[in-house]
């Protein structure tokens, strides 16, 4: 068993959360086994001086598109126009070049307080589109980097098969596909087996993800339907652009949601990502599956995507889970504030989310985007101990109230984070790699 004495923690109180003095966790295999409120530290005990909260849950990641990270923001342009920076960068990976990369990605994002990542992995193959000799090479040089870092993996392998709605792959994406829908359910299953007996589970698991309605023809989507295992989650990419919207109703007479909701895909294990140029029809829908929408309110801003309805999908009944996408910014506190931020923009009104939702889109509005565990909004007796200490008194935080941090907080004040019962990062340093900057400057020499 090991302790904590937690200065100042979130913990549950009567179905919501209350910042709690002097409360002990006691750990027993990584999990929460005693929470003691008003308690003095035992010897023994790991301290942690500040507002400690439960990790954060990173529901959408591309490794690699921290590469682009102020590269891309000398013209004018919009995502059509990054996607083709885009390819150029992952048309440089290998898979030493990417386990170095993801690594030092993985540490900052250790360090910035997240403890699980969902992995949306679609650079399967060598870039003229055939499989490497160990034909899982980049799969497994991602979970390595997983396990270096410390973070909890869910490794979301991408079926890819078009460059667009009746358009073939081009050669920039060639290495993203499979030979048919039926040659990844193959290799699908092949990663699990080969994930599962290399890799603890609780770190690394692997689930499924659709490109897009783009790049999934519609009599590949039933087949997906039909035959993808249903003990993993799904995840998509679902109308991030209005171009997408166009293509999908002149191919298939419906929109991205609608075409998934016609092929039974809609469900409470789906992830739906960005969601953003959505109908009403289409909020309903995903509202009724109880599906999980990921809002990456950075990366939506970087890329000039839009602001899409979250209230109004969480209204309906959807969860809302954050993630980081491309990296232009790796900090949970960020994406809260913005997703918040860009409701207020667009309605005119204050406290569309509270502070507590803001927490639980960071933490457990992920837990259907998981294959490995996740935790919170606050700390849970029997939930896996993954925490996030804050500075209370930093120049962003002095004053602020505990569960108000949200709109005050950023990467900058997470002074200690705690994955799996055992602390990994101690201000801004990984205590394994550590500095996660040192590690991503020698990673990113690699590309042009």
């Amino acid at each position: 068993m090991t302790a904590f004495w937690c200065e100042t923690a979130l913990v549950e109180v009567d179905g919501g959360t209350e910042a709690a003095r002097g409360v002990r966790l006691e750990t027993h295999e990584g999990r929460i086994s005693a929470i003691t409120v008003g308690a003095q530290p035992q010897p023994g005990d790991t301290p942690l001086a500040g507002v400690v909260f439960p990790a954060a849950a990173n529901a959408h990641s591309h490794a690699f598109h921290r590469i682009l990270r102020g590269r891309t923001h000398d013209g004018r342009g919009d995502f059509w126009v990054w996607r083709e920076q885009m390819y150029k960068s992952a048309s440089e990976l290998t898979p030493e070049k990417y386990e170095k990369l993801a690594t030092a990605v993985f540490a900052e994002m250790v360090v910035t307080g997240f403890s699980s990542v969902a992995e949306f992995h679609y650079v399967h193959h060598q870039p003229d589109g055939a499989p490497y000799a160990e034909p899982h090479a980049m799969e497994l040089a991602l979970a390595r980097a997983a396990m270096s870092a410390g973070i909890r993996l869910t490794l979301l392998d991408t079926l890819y098969l078009a460059g667009g709605i009746g358009t073939p792959l081009s050669a920039e994406q060639a290495r993203f596909g499979d030979v048919s829908v039926h040659g990844w359910l193959d290799r699908l299953s092949s990663l699990r087996t080969t994930i599962a007996g290399s890799f603890p589970p609780e770190h690394v698991s692997v689930g499924a993800a659709l490109h897009s309605v783009r790049a999934v023809p519609e009599e590949d989507l039933k087949t997906v339907s039909q035959q993808l295992p249903t003990d993993i989650p799904l995840h998509i990419h679902l109308s991030e652009q209005p171009a997408e919207n166009d293509a999908c109703l002149e191919a298939y007479g419906t929109t991205p949601t609608g075409l998934l909701e016609r092929h039974g895909l809609l469900s409470g294990r789906l992830s739906a990502v960005h969601a953003t140029h959505l109908t009403n029809e289409d909020i309903t829908l995903l509202g009724n599956a109880g599906a999980t929408v990921v809002m990456c309110p950075s990366t939506e801003a970087d890329l000039a995507d839009g602001i899409g309805p979250a209230r109004e999908l969480s209204d309906a009944g959807a969860a809302i889970a954050l993630g980081t996408d491309q990296h232009a910014v790796i900090d949970p506190w960020v994406e809260m504030r913005t997703l918040e931020h860009g409701e207020r923009l667009g309605s005119g009104q204050r406290g569309r989310f509270t502070p507590q939702e803001l927490l639980r889109a960071a933490t457990e509005g992920a837990v259907r985007s998981m294959a490995t565990p996740v935790a919170g909004p606050a700390l849970q007796l029997g939930g896996v101990c993954d925490l996030m200490v804050v500075d209370p008194a930093s120049t962003r935080t002095a004053g602020s109230r505990p569960a108000q941090l949200a709109f005050s907080a950023t990467a900058s004040d997470v002074i200690g984070v705690v994955v799996n019962g055992e602390l990994l990062a101690s201000r801004g340093a990984h205590l394994h790699l550590g500095e996660p900057g040192a590690l991503l400057a020698e990673a990113l020499r690699d590309f042009s």
